[in-house]
């Protein structure tokens, strides 16, 4: 079975982390969203794919290759304009050829990734096989709707109503009977051309479709809040490894992973679970608290940074307290002279300069 990953689309709402690339390389608990997904498909024993980008491709293809690394074999489709999921599908067609296929959002992360969605596509016989989470706001989503024998009854794109709680979560098996399904499509009022309606069109034919429920968790990975849940998520299952050092007078608690040539200096705690890349220096006079990612090649000097995403290179020497922000790749916080209240929340892009 071939696989898509989808990585197109401008990411606007997770602006201005995507102003400089593609939202798919950033990084979630020190590792590339997009890996997630990829990693996903190998472990189910998919050993093709495509992966499907858009406009901003910066990073994409320079991070996953060719595929051997993760002994897959990676082919590239370009998507000039982001026209919707099914429209990135029909791109696909030559490449799927005439066999089943699955199909993953490369911003989707699943804890218990793809193959248990391929089982039951391949156990049951089914034409489409579609995973589904209850979630609070519906009108975000494509959503399931169901009869009150719990059927499958049809499908709706972002309703601006809410009826139904059940959300497609970006996982999907098909049959190629779906490419004539969506060659039939018209791109719906918000322009593109939805998958949602293409999974309509083969229930109105009598395909067999199965909605299976996602057991563990899963997450969406579309705005900020949700790349700092997300990151939480990731970093509950940490594992620790300490390949750097702590200097006498420093403390190292919880699940912590302290990467190759970092030090935490004295007068410093981190407490996990958290993930510190490597070349970093974490203090003096550090805090770093549970639930944050540091990239590699980070300062942070006299300041507490807590339920935070700090990019590669960042630099944080501020005296201040950071909480429930994303800094990006090179960003720089440092002190002023001002007196302003303690715990910032911040969203910062690429190579930003800020003083607090």
């Amino acid at each position: 079975m071939k696989g898509l990953l989808l990585a197109g689309g401008y990411g606007t709402r997770l602006r201005p982390l995507t102003f400089t690339g593609n939202k798919h390389t950033l990084p979630i608990a020190n590792k590339p969203m997009i890996l997630y997904g990829l990693e996903a498909l190998r472990d189910a024993g998919v050993r093709e794919v495509a992966v499907v980008v858009g406009p901003l491709k910066e990073g994409v293809v320079e991070l996953i290759g060719d595929g051997s690394k993760w002994g897959l074999d990676v082919t590239y489709i370009n998507q000039p304009e982001p026209k919707g999921i099914a429209h990135a599908l029909l791109l696909a067609e030559g490449f799927v050829g005439g066999e089943p296929f699955v199909m993953h959002l490369g911003d989707n992360l699943l804890k218990e990734g793809v193959k248990p969605f391929i089982d039951s596509f391949r156990e049951g016989g089914f034409d489409c096989v579609i995973g589904a989470a209850r979630v609070r706001d519906p009108s975000r989503y494509g959503v399931v709707l169901f009869d009150s024998n719990g059927g499958v009854r049809g499908f709706v794109e972002k309703p601006r109503e809410p009826v139904s709680s059940w959300a497609l979560i970006g996982t999907y098996v098909f049959t190629p009977r779906v490419f004539e399904a969506a060659r039939l499509l018209k791109p719906s009022w918000r322009g593109e051309l939805e998958i949602t309606e293409a999974i309509q069109t083969l229930l109105d034919w009598g395909c067999r479709i199965h909605v299976r429920f996602v057991e563990g968790w899963w997450k969406d990975t579309g705005r900020p809040e949700d790349l700092i849940e997300a990151n939480q998520l990731i970093l509950q299952d940490l594992k620790p490894s300490i390949e750097g050092f702590a200097e006498d007078g420093a403390s190292i608690s919880g699940s912590v992973a302290l990467g190759r040539g970092s030090v935490v200096k004295r007068g410093s705690r981190v407490q996990g679970p958290a993930a510190i890349g490597d070349g970093c220096e974490i203090g003096p006079d550090a805090y770093i608290g549970p639930y944050t990612s540091i990239g590699s090649r980070c300062v942070i000097r006299r300041s507490e940074v807590e339920n935070s995403i700090v990019m590669d290179d960042a630099h944080i020497e501020c005296g201040r307290r950071i909480v429930d922000s994303i800094i990006g790749r090179g960003a720089r916080i440092l002190s002023s002279d001002g007196n302003l209240p303690r715990g910032h929340r911040l969203i910062l892009g690429d190579t930003t300069y800020v003083t607090l």
